[in-house]
């Protein structure tokens, strides 16, 4: 097993105050190692797993999986994420707000106000049980995913129009853990992690205050593994769209567990019914319509069974779909851990349309048309990755741009923001939600770093 905490070379006036996590983490190690644990390493590059047809080799014979964790340490003052290379001549990126708690998701306004959701994981007293979870919530907290959620959605506005909020204000308050945000008309649609909300919205207003309407429930509970429901609405307004996680990396708390989960549900918002629209999909975040009218969305694949499977992806969803999980993964190829199998869901399985890398956490997604961010990103799709725990070395950890043309992925990934990774392989941030503003640019969520940046043309 490869389990450790990414420290190596520190220089002492880097070094970062060691919490018990990390500590309990290093005895986990040596008492794995002293066991015989086997280590997995990756043994194809980055690139391999990206694109139309990613390379997927055989899942290796290891022991124990691997636990990689890059420990968040936050950025310095004036710290920023790197303009990857390729766009460095024609890209900046500033911070847009900072000192948030826990920046998760954007959602833009038709007036440019930008809400982010403020949010971490709800309770869920039965996903740390066992070596499994223990194990497990460690490495979420030393790579700072384990914190109090504020439960809100926080206005920001740049008055100035000069790229920079200076206005910010409490948007709603009292929520479950919320992700998705919508606006049909009136309607203000937020997704908390039991249940799918409603809010009269007045254009131009900094607060919501009327009180909530329930449209439904949502599937969570005591486990709620994967908690985040997104929500989009149809370019009518006349469905909503949430994605809903499952309830486990590969059935372990039974097929019990996962009833109405790992889908895309339609709902219709007049009296609140739904459907499974989409399903198999492991842990579906981010949504978009293309430039063709396909919803997309980006998907957080299976872990465990090494560094180099299985790649997240990103897919254009197609209505009553099954995409393999848990009992395959891109398309076909079977993963025995299921049981019961199942080779009549396996033999429907769709593959997905393109590869974003193994163990990326590919959560965030934005579609970009027009001009706002120079003609080389006139057509595509921004990709938050908000990187791995499950792969040695680490992946992710950056955002991407994926270049489309009529519709669909035309080439490979480009780089846009490095550097969340500090030089000794620490999390200064760890990027997630996307959205593009009313002039084009790109805002990241960066919920370890407590920031929003924006991307803009030089």
């Amino acid at each position: 097993m490869q389990i450790k905490a990414t420290t190596a070379g520190l220089a002492p006036t880097n070094v970062a105050p060691i919490s018990l996590a990390l500590i309990s983490l290093a005895l986990i190690s040596l008492a794995l190692i002293s066991l015989g644990a086997c280590g997995d390493q990756a043994k194809l590059t980055q690139s391999s797993g990206y694109g139309a047809a990613p390379e997927l080799p055989a899942p290796p014979p290891t022991l124990i999986p691997t636990l990689n964790i890059a420990p968040a340490v936050r950025w310095r003052e004036g710290g920023t994420p790197t303009v990857a290379q390729v766009a460095a001549g024609d890209l900046q990126v500033t911070r847009f707000a900072e000192n948030l708690d826990h920046p998760r998701w954007l959602y833009v306004l038709p007036n440019g106000d930008v809400l982010v959701a403020e949010s971490n994981a709800p309770p869920k007293p039965e996903d740390s049980k066992g070596i499994r979870g223990w194990v497990q919530h460690l490495a979420m907290r030393a790579a700072g995913a384990v914190t109090e959620s504020a439960n809100r959605i926080t206005l920001l506005r740049s008055t100035r129009h000069n790229g920079i909020a200076d206005l910010r204000m409490v948007f709603l308050s009292g929520l479950h853990s919320p992700i998705g945000m919508a606006l049909v008309g009136r309607d203000f649609y937020v997704a908390d992690s039991n249940a799918l909300l409603r809010f009269t919205y007045a254009a131009g207003a900094t607060a919501i205050r009327t009180p909530a309407t329930k449209l439904l429930d949502l599937p969570a509970g005591p486990i709620n593994h994967h908690w985040t429901k997104n929500v989009i609405a149809s370019a009518d307004g006349s469905r909503l769209y949430v994605t809903i996680g499952s309830n486990s990396n590969v059935l372990e708390n039974g097929v019990a567990a996962e009833a109405g989960r790992a889908d895309i549900w339609q709902i219709n918002p007049a009296d609140g019914t739904h459907r499974v629209f989409a399903a198999g999909l492991r842990n579906p975040n981010g949504m978009g319509w293309s430039s063709t009218g396909k919803l997309w969305v980006a998907v957080n694949e299976r872990d465990e069974i090494g560094s180099d499977l299985v790649p997240d992806y990103m897919t254009a969803v197609v209505d009553g779909g099954f995409y393999g999980w848990p009992y395959s993964y891109y398309g076909q190829h079977v993963d025995d851990r299921a049981k019961p199998p199942r080779p009549d869901l396996v033999a429907a399985a769709i593959p997905p349309d393109y590869a974003l890398g193994a163990h990326t956490a590919s959560l965030g997604l934005a579609f970009h048309t027009g001009p706002g961010l120079t003609a080389a990103f006139a057509e595509g799709a921004f990709i938050g990755q908000h990187g791995s725990w499950n792969r040695n070395p680490l992946s992710g950890y950056k955002v991407i741009f994926v270049p489309f043309r009529n519709g669909a992925p035309s080439g490979a990934p480009v780089d846009i923001l490095t550097g969340f990774l500090d030089p000794y392989g620490r999390a200064q941030g760890r990027p997630v939600g996307l959205a593009i503003d009313p002039q084009g640019a790109l805002l990241v969520a960066d919920d370890v770093g407590n920031m929003v940046w924006r991307v803009s043309a030089r």
